[in-house]
């Protein structure tokens, strides 16, 4: 018994000393980690100063260089575009068969207007010559009020001369129904050449109308193609080097509207009128048949033959 305590002892002082360096161990990883941890950041943010400085020095020759301006070296293509993009810019600047169509376009657009004016000019006068007839013959009674009283070479002197040929012709014959439809063949036949003669002009209209728009597209289509072709020489797709080309090969096509539809406006303006005109022609002729056979029917022109042949060569 007297062995057995200081072997207790002993065998408690080793498991003391165990554990004491068990918990000596552990807490020097805990300590490793701890430092570990806390030296990351500061390894990283020791780094990033590197980093900045060579970025900056790789910047600071950017910065030094010095800048050129705009104007000190001007490009090829720049030199070369029209300055003047006006109508008359682009006129001029044009390819000789764009030029051709645009001088063809304001030739007819001119000649358009030319008409118009004259035409307008004529059927106005004509209207109201022939209205003023119209009035006159509605208020005779006889024919002899208005024979040889209308002068001028309006259409309603046309027409009354026509109508007192055939009375002197059929002096020899005076059936009342051959004599009106004697006269009434004249007069149509003078209706037709009044409105041959009213319409001649708006024919050109009519054609101005429908070629001009075509005529400024072929202007378009050989200006684009010009244009084509000089990008394929320039070697480039610029806008800057497309549009004064483009822009020319429209003018064309803006100048063919221009010509064309005045042209259809008027010429339909003048349909209307002529129409009118033809209808008041109409009434004229209309009027002195009324007149013709009134007088038939009185027995106005039943004279003798020998008195027929002497007034017949008096006149």
């Amino acid at each position: 018994m007297r062995y057995n305590v200081p072997l207790r002892q002993t065998t408690m002082k080793r498991a003391m000393t165990s554990g004491i360096r068990h918990i000596s161990t552990r807490q020097a990883l805990g300590a490793a980690l701890l430092a570990l941890c806390l030296l990351l950041p500061a390894l990283a943010a020791a780094q990033t100063p590197s980093a900045t400085p060579a970025a900056s020095a790789a910047e600071a020759p950017a910065i030094a260089t010095p800048v050129v301006p705009a104007t000190a070296t001007p490009s090829p293509i720049a030199l070369t575009l029209p300055r003047d993009l006006s109508p008359w810019g682009m006129f001029m600047a044009a390819d000789i068969v764009v030029k051709a169509v645009m001088v063809g376009l304001v030739f007819a657009s001119v000649l358009t207007w030319t008409i118009w004016f004259a035409k307008a000019i004529e059927l106005m006068i004509a209207r109201r010559r022939l209205g003023t007839a119209i009035a006159v013959l509605g208020q005779a009674r006889a024919w002899s009020e208005v024979s040889g009283q209308q002068d001028g070479n309006d259409s309603a002197a046309a027409l009354i001369g026509a109508a007192d040929t055939e009375l002197r012709l059929s002096v020899d014959g005076m059936s009342p129904e051959g004599v009106k439809e004697r006269i009434a063949s004249r007069l149509e036949r003078l209706e037709a050449a009044a409105g041959r003669q009213m319409i001649r002009g708006t024919g050109i209209l009519a054609t101005i109308g429908a070629t001009a728009p075509f005529v400024g597209l072929f202007g378009t289509v050989w200006g684009i193609m010009n244009s084509f072709i000089g990008i394929s020489k320039a070697h480039t797709t610029n806008l800057a080097v497309v549009a004064p080309g483009i822009a020319e090969a429209l003018l064309a096509t803006a100048l063919g509207l221009v010509a064309a539809i005045p042209a259809v406006v008027m010429y339909n303006m003048f349909s209307r009128w002529i129409a009118g005109y033809r209808a008041r022609l109409a009434d004229a002729s209309a009027e002195i048949l009324r007149l013709v056979g009134r007088d038939l029917d009185r027995g106005a022109f039943n004279q003798r033959p020998a008195e027929r042949r002497r007034v017949t060569a008096a006149e």
